[in-house]
């Protein structure tokens, strides 16, 4: 099991000096700093901590949750403690999904570098590995976790121990005897090699080794004819196959030999099945691979609701990562509440509770660093503004000042626009959305009046050639404001809105909405508004035809109701089906809204902008999204559940108890297709149960269609317990035998954890005939 990750570890200096461990400062709040001993393990995949050294040591996180690692400078909290800490001495790591991130303070910048180095380096090595290096080094600390004495060997009671920390129920007469077969040096233990052995033969695929022997004729290897038939019997591919096929047995076929004869190996076919060409996830829909050039309201984009919190809505945290981990997860509208702070500055928090308070320029400064890092496309900045006169023009200088050129403040071409422009065309923009006193027409005829007023009065200046009268200066400035401009400067003291503000509005100004006919006699394209989610739901009910219409000419954005004072969600589909381009989420909070948010968005490269179906994108649609019937074949989705492999255990369970898997496919879409079933337990088998069940489903909108796998820890004496999901769009799953990758509550790799099934989307005339 040598890997480059070994090597480093006994050669590269930082981590060398992180195995031997250091005192590092832990700090959690301003009042809790605390001296810990932290060290990186031998295996060079976790970092343990301790009181002090040489004291009773406990994991701290591993190598595999870390995201990466930021300079002090960048940390909210230890900025806070700067007089206190030097910056340069302070580091953060910043883990994958939702959970908080660590910051520590070494005792020198020398040491602090060594572990960002180190760190970085670690993070960077497992981010390269590919599929074969992951299982080793997903074996690596399971035998690290198995030896419980750290002798280098395995004994047959900690190999017993560790496949029910396995999930594996055996038999112990089967058990010893796949022991004693991979015990080649006969030592009564198994070292590293022979461990990997014993795991193999723990392994076996039957249901892969049967479906690989019905299309072999030798039952040892695929032709490359064998190959191909598979390929387009039961995968479903139609395109140049023959290429495909010798494609993929050059990219998985372990063998030389192998490669040079075009035939694929059980090994190799095994590989196939599990890369992410065997993925359900089809890897055309991964790239950026939709029109990115139609208006901006044709298309979803993925919007975060109060995204300075981080817990809930009533006394939770505002910090600046909520930004961060929003844009960087590929959110591209975030909310910004912002209300009159001390010092004439701005503050962002959620208003008339208990949250804490940041500075609205540090938000603007945190989505100018981290605006595009995810994606090219253009962010929304939806400001919700409550602050005075004075501090809306301190908001509309550190927008101007911060963002710089990133900022959009006029029209793409200084002409009247005719629709919204596309995100190809604004890639690298960051527009406001808000309130505004005037129209974009009003603005444009404003500003030409005033070119043309200045060219004039520049005529009359030279005629005159010499300095003008004060009066007469006021009398000729007083001549350059136009009507519009003159009006707002009249308005000062009586408006709530400042001028300067209102100006950097440009495409995306919001109104109020009273009904679908006012919105289509009043109001312009670039004019949008806002829904609650129980508005917005019963528009859905009550006029899902027009909301459609609506939704193919103008933005909406829909927000959760104001009683989720837990951050908790809703369902988006609901809005999706009815063309609502903003739907905004509670980002902070897990669950299956997210998942089925995530999976949208995961498609298209994860730039945060998904195509609407063509249906939605029609001003003159008849599509009603709770009853499209009339408009759609029905299809039928068949999925075949077959077996499940290394499921990972419940963490409330106890150490000796094995989960009772069971899979629950659910549908999300059009209130038609919206089902769920389920197989049945498989009774105390995490490792690789099986089901072997055939669930049915019947789609009329398969454009609109989220598909969940959940894998649940049957109990009965209470609600099942979650193991892993995975969600996607239906227009983006491959047909026939997949793996699919589990991924945890955060939406995190459970690697290796997977469910092998076999799927098939067809015309319900198909299989009737």
């Amino acid at each position: 099991m040598a890997s480059l990750l070994q090597s480093r570890l006994t050669t590269d200096e930082d981590l060398l000096l992180m195995q031997e461990g250091m005192l590092i400062r832990k700090v959690r709040t301003k009042s809790w700093k605390k001296l810990r001993y932290f060290r990186l393990q031998n295996d060079g995949m976790t970092v343990w901590h301790a009181r002090q050294a040489g004291g009773s040591a406990k994991p701290t996180f591993s190598i595999s949750d870390v995201e990466t690692v930021r300079e002090g400078h960048d940390s909210e909290l230890l900025r806070s403690l700067a007089e206190e800490f030097p910056l340069e001495q302070g580091f953060t790591i910043v883990f994958h999904g939702r959970r908080a991130n660590l910051d520590l303070v070494a005792n020198s910048v020398e040491e602090a570098e060594v572990w960002m180095r180190g760190l970085q380096l670690l993070v960077d090595l497992v981010a390269s590995m590919d599929q074969q290096e992951r299982l080793d080094q997903w074996l690596n600390d399971w035998f690290q976790r198995g030896d419980k004495n750290q002798d280098g060997r395995m004994t047959f009671q900690e190999v017993q121990r560790l496949l029910r920390l396995m999930n594996v129920e055996m038999d112990q007469e089967y058990a010893l005897s796949l022991f004693q077969a991979a015990d080649t040096s006969q030592s009564e233990t198994l070292e590293g090699d022979e461990f990997v052995h014993f795991y193999k033969a723990l392994t076996e695929r039957a249901e892969v080794q049967e479906l690989f022997e019905s299309f072999s004729a030798d039952g040892q290897k695929l032709t490359l004819l064998e190959f191909v038939d598979f390929l387009q019997e039961k995968q479903k591919e139609t395109d140049h196959v023959s290429d495909l096929a010798l494609e993929f047995i050059n990219r998985y076929e372990p063998s030389e030999s192998g490669k040079l004869r075009h035939v694929l190996s059980m090994d190799g076919f095994l590989s196939y099945l599990c890369s992410k060409d065997g993925d359900i996830f089809n890897p055309a829909c991964l790239p950026i691979y939709q029109d990115m050039t139609q208006p901006l309201n044709h298309y979803f984009i993925n919007s975060s609701h109060n995204t300075y919190l981080v817990k809930d809505q009533l006394y939770g945290q505002s910090s600046v990562e909520g930004y961060i981990r929003a844009l960087k997860r590929g959110c591209r509208c975030v909310e910004v509440d912002i209300w009159d702070g001390p010092n004439g500055e701005p503050i962002v928090y959620h208003g008339h509770t208990l949250t804490s308070r940041i500075l609205f320029k540090d938000v603007v400064a945190t989505v100018a660093q981290y605006a595009f890092q995810t994606s090219d496309y253009p962010v929304i900045l939806s400001l919700e503004n409550h602050c005075s006169w004075e501090q809306q023009q301190t908001m509309a200088y550190h927008l101007t000042e911060i963002l710089g050129e990133q900022l959009l403040s006029a029209t793409l071409d200084g002409q009247p626009p005719i629709q919204l422009p596309s995100p190809e065309d604004l890639r690298w923009k960051i527009l406001v959305k808000g309130k505004k006193l005037s129209t974009l027409e009003e603005d444009l005829e404003g500003e030409e009046e005033e070119e043309k007023t200045e060219t004039e009065l520049e005529g009359k200046e030279a005629e005159l050639g010499m300095a003008m009268h004060p009066e007469m200066e006021t009398e000729l400035e007083t001549q350059k404001l136009s009507p519009l401009r003159k009006d707002i400067k009249e308005k000062k003291f009586t408006s709530v809105l400042c001028p300067a503000l209102s100006a950097l509005v440009v495409y995306l100004k919001s109104v109020t909405f009273h009904n679908f006919t006012h919105s289509k006699e009043h109001y312009h394209f670039y004019e949008m508004s806002s829904f609650s989610e129980t508005k917005a739901k019963s528009l859905v009910k009550e006029a899902g035809n027009e909301f459609v219409q609506h939704n193919a000419w103008q933005l909406s954005r829909v927000y959760p109701s104001g009683l989720r004072t837990d951050s908790s969600n809703f369902n988006p589909q609901e809005l999706w089906n009815a063309g609502c381009q903003l739907v905004a989420m509670n980002v902070q909070t897990a669950g299956p809204e997210m998942d089925i948010c995530d999976g949208l968005f995961r498609q298209n490269g994860g730039c945060g902008y998904v195509l609407k179906p063509d249906f939605l994108r029609d001003t003159q649609s008849s599509f009603h999204p709770e009853r499209p019937i009339n408009t759609f074949k029905p299809r039928l989705l068949l999925i075949q559940v077959i077996s499940g492999q290394q499921l990972p255990k419940v963490k409330k369970t106890k150490e000796g108890s094995i989960v009772d898997p069971l899979v629950k496919v659910q549908i999300f879409g059009t209130r038609p297709d919206t089902a769920q079933q389920e197989t049945n337990y498989v009774d105390n088998n995490g490792f690789n149960p099986h089901w072997g069940e055939t669930l049915r489903f019947r789609v009329l909108v398969p454009e609109l269609a989220m598909l969940r796998f959940v894998v649940k820890d049957y109990d009965w004496k209470s609600r099942d317990d979650f193991i892993g999901q995975y969600t996607l769009p239906l227009t983006c799953m491959q047909q026939g035998y997949r793996h699919i990758h589990l991924l945890s509550k955060d939406g995190t790799s459970l690697h290796p954890a997977s469910i092998f099934v076999y799927t098939c989307l067809q015309e319900e005339e198909e299989v009737e005939s």
